[in-house]
């Protein structure tokens, strides 16, 4: 990292910094979010709400492919700040190369599996026979493009850990903005329905991986890609994939909570409600992706920080942050609260019994959902500094240790009232284990600073005793 970029993230007011960098990743990550949103909407309005709860089972798929992006991305993202807080570059490099490679591969190998299996995996993942035709429709698209969304996203990671984020913003940016052109095109003047919404995805994420690529083709970035260091290394693939665990597993549990929900709600619910879980995993997604993107801001600040033993600036940053991502969550349940029926009328078009359910379970699912500020920037501050098991549990509490166990039971006593509650409870429960190790976690970096203040403080005072003139 150059001289400047390293003062700054070592000595420069955390504040500044922390907003420097987050509200690039803030601005991208919701036009990431974006993607869902816009395809939903769009097939909502243009083809109606079979359509919808096509989108709906594709989303586990979609959640599988993102889990192996942010596997790499996260993981090499982390690695990348930390050597360069720890003025390695050459090894950043070898691990931006490692990790581009494997963008490519995972996602291969994981389309041709669908591709050889489509509509087991789909019927599997939620599609009754009359979502069936348009779920194959919009996933065989997706998944034949699969490899352009990797590259975008878990490249466009490396961009924002070596100080770029503006670039890693407009990234996102132009990936969202073509992606809503052509929706609109495809469907509404081309009448292409779900399969035009699916190819205008996939050619967003074609655009954005483009963009990505030139940065680093035409010299603009700091870690550079060379061809010598693409061989996989075992070692550098291990310490990758061990830290960008958590996240990956995340999605995981969120795809293997998907299949559960779609399933439980068809049984309940039909395909209609089946339309309203679209829905709402669109909105909730709205108000995760500008966390995400503080918690993305706070990412190499952390790291670097933590690599050059700034432990007090490690506190504030993280402090800043959940402050932050605590106030989106709130401001975004109170909007919830407010105006449900006019936020489910965005993805209908005079389907008043689509909106008037989804309205009223909205209320219900999100009513926790003002505490996932504080949750989610905590549990990613322990990716941020290599600490992966912990990171791995408190990313998974909320979808393996409590939603998913509730949805597999509330339902049989509530009916699918159970279902709508899980959300809430999970929410509440995942946060107090995330305090538990978030208030130890503190406890830990100020025995350490203040073990740190006491050996310079005795370093000087020796030298000064050896030294009175």
């Amino acid at each position: 990292m150059t001289d400047k970029r390293s003062q700054e993230l070592e000595f420069a007011p955390i504040g500044r910094l922390l907003w420097r960098f987050s509200w690039p990743a803030i601005v991208g990550m919701l036009c990431g979010a974006l993607y869902n949103v816009v395809d939903r909407a769009f097939v909502g309005r243009g083809v109606g709400p079979l359509a919808i709860a096509a989108t709906t089972v594709a989303f586990p798929i979609m959640i599988i492919l993102m889990a192996l992006s942010l596997l790499i991305g996260v993981g090499a993202t982390a690695l990348i700040s930390i050597r360069l807080g720890e003025q390695k570059k050459e090894e950043a490099e070898v691990v931006a190369a490692n990790a581009t490679a494997l963008l490519v591969l995972l996602p291969l190998c994981f389309s041709l599996l669908y591709l050889s299996f489509p509509e087991p995996i789909l019927r599997m993942f939620g599609a009754s026979d009359e979502v069936l035709p348009y779920a194959r429709d919009f996933t065989h698209i997706i998944m034949l493009g699969s490899v352009f969304g990797s590259i975008g996203m878990g490249m466009n990671n490396f961009i924002r850990a070596e100080g770029n984020p503006v670039m890693a913003m407009s990234t996102q940016v132009l990936g969202a903005l073509i992606n809503g052109v052509l929706n609109y095109i495809f469907i509404f003047h081309l009448g292409m329905g779900i399969r035009g919404s699916a190819l205008a995805t996939v050619l967003g994420q074609l655009f954005a991986t483009l963009w990505v690529l030139s940065y680093y083709l035409t010299g603009r970035s700091l870690v550079k890609l060379k061809l010598k260091n693409f061989r996989l290394r075992l070692p550098v693939v291990l310490n990758i994939v061990s830290i960008g665990f958590a996240p990956f597993a995340m999605q995981i549990a969120s795809s293997l909570q998907q299949v559960i929900l779609n399933k439980t709600v068809l049984v309940y619910s039909g395909d209609l409600g089946l339309s309203a879980v679209g829905i709402l995993m669109s909105i909730i997604a709205l108000m995760i992706m500008p966390i995400l993107g503080i918690s993305q801001g706070a990412q190499p600040l952390i790291g670097f920080n933590f690599g050059a033993r700034r432990l007090e600036r490690v506190k504030a940053t993280l402090k800043m942050a959940t402050i932050a991502a605590s106030c989106v969550s709130v401001t975004g349940y109170l909007v919830l609260r407010i105006w449900p029926d006019e936020i489910a009328g965005l993805f209908t078009k005079g389907d008043t019994t689509l909106t008037t359910m989804t309205a009223s379970v909205m209320v219900v699912f999100f009513a926790m959902v003002f505490v996932v500020g504080f949750q989610i920037v905590c549990s990613q501050y322990f990716q941020a500094v290599g600490k992966a098991v912990k990171a791995a549990v408190l990313s998974l509490s909320r979808q393996v240790l409590f939603f998913i166990p509730l949805l597999l039971i509330l339902p049989h006593i509530w009916g699918v009232n159970g279902v709508w509650l899980t959300a809430p409870i999970a929410d509440g429960l995942s946060v107090l284990i995330t305090a538990f190790f978030i208030f130890n976690e503190m406890k830990l970096l100020s025995r350490e600073n203040s073990l740190a203040e006491a050996q310079v403080m005795s370093s000087q005072l020796e030298f000064t005793t050896r030294n009175p003139g």
